[in-house]
């Protein structure tokens, strides 16, 4: 059964977040908090833990869209490939936010997902998510746990989302009420933006 862990933001208790990071570091999934949704996620090295999460979503692993959680912009070059400066402005304009961006993929991504010819490149606005990017030391592979056909509560209340995912997770966080609203999706791999779908956020196209 997973843990139950409160992890709230002002301070962030670091012992707890050093709890989470070993669980994902030892191929543990998690469910925490972003600025839109509460994510479902594990360490992008961690091939197993990743084929789980796939396996959750009812897909193959190569089939599945689940976006990178990055602390920043910093280490970009790592997951995509060359981008244009109209392309990286848009990014460090938007960013953090409730943004979800496909960008081209570079040829260095994880075994896992070496085929994959685009990547969907996140950097939440929320602290929980971006401490553990941070305190993990490279991006976590996430989906929403949003569900069209739930009732609204399960989505945003952590001891609901607990009682739903215990059997499926190692950790569940405790970061207050989440959001019901996911991010919008905006491709920039051709000429001009494209927006994939409308979620929380200014458009910025």
């Amino acid at each position: 059964m997973a843990e139950f862990i409160k992890l709230y933001q002002d301070p962030i208790d670091r012992k707890a977040l050093q709890r989470v990071v070993h669980i994902l570091r030892n191929g543990g999934l998690i469910i925490y908090p972003t600025d839109t949704v509460y994510g479902l996620g594990c360490d992008i090295h961690n091939k197993k833990a990743l084929e789980k999460v796939a396996r959750i979503k009812g897909m193959k692993l190569e089939k599945a869209n689940l976006s990178f959680i990055c602390s920043d912009l910093k280490n970009l070059s790592d997951h995509v490939s060359q981008i244009e400066t109209k392309t990286f402005k848009i990014l460090k304009r938007s960013l953090p936010g409730p943004y979800t961006f496909i960008l081209p993929g570079s040829n260095d991504l994880p075994t896992a997902f070496k085929k994959k010819k685009t990547v969907g490149i996140r950097v939440p606005d929320h602290p929980i998510a971006l401490a553990l990017v941070e305190e993990l030391g490279n991006p976590i592979v996430s989906t929403s746990i949003k569900d069209e056909d739930e009732v609204l509560e399960y989505t945003t209340d952590p001891e609901l989302i607990f009682e739903k995912w215990q059997h499926q997770v190692d950790v569940v966080i405790d970061g207050g009420f989440g959001g019901n609203e996911p991010s919008t999706v905006i491709d920039l791999t051709g000429y001009e933006p494209v927006l994939i779908r409308e979620g929380k956020g200014e458009p910025i196209l």
